[in-house]
């Protein structure tokens, strides 16, 4: 099994806040990221394909035509805005790392597969909120805790 990953990177504002809980709750759990006018990160994510190479091209996949799904699938809808208020595939979705790295990965995994070989998937999205904090989606990964 080979493993390919592409970078990108974006800038984003964003607000943790819970509807359903109390102001000092929100205060309390998301700290600054609950400010309540808004806050930014400048986001790093990887996009991990793999699979075995294609025997023609020796790629598991082709980063530049990865690169534009990518740019047009999350950087695009993303980059300069309001994660909370400007980015529809977020509505209603409370966006911490760990929950942008599942939608984005639900955001990029047609397109993302339908570029490379059939026995190339889709494998992982991290993302960086800051260069020490970071959260992974792969729901191929078992893990027993």
């Amino acid at each position: 099994m080979h493993f390919v990953t592409r970078k990108a990177h974006f800038n984003a504002a964003h607000r943790l806040h819970n509807p359903s809980k109390s102001d000092e709750w929100n205060e309390q759990t998301y700290g600054k990221c609950n400010y309540p006018n808004w806050h930014g990160h400048n986001y790093e994510i990887e996009v991990t394909m793999a699979g075995e190479p294609d025997p023609e091209t020796g790629y598991v996949v082709d980063l530049g035509a990865l690169k534009q799904i990518i740019d047009t699938h999350v950087l695009e809808p993303c980059d300069h805005r309001n994660l909370n208020l400007d980015v529809p595939f977020l509505k209603d979705i409370l966006p911490s790392a760990e929950n942008l790295a599942r939608v984005f990965f639900e955001q990029l995994q047609g397109p993302a597969e339908a570029i490379a070989s059939p026995n190339v998937k889709l494998y992982s999205v991290v993302v960086y909120e800051t260069e020490r904090n970071r959260a992974e989606y792969c729901p191929y990964k078992v893990s027993k805790l």
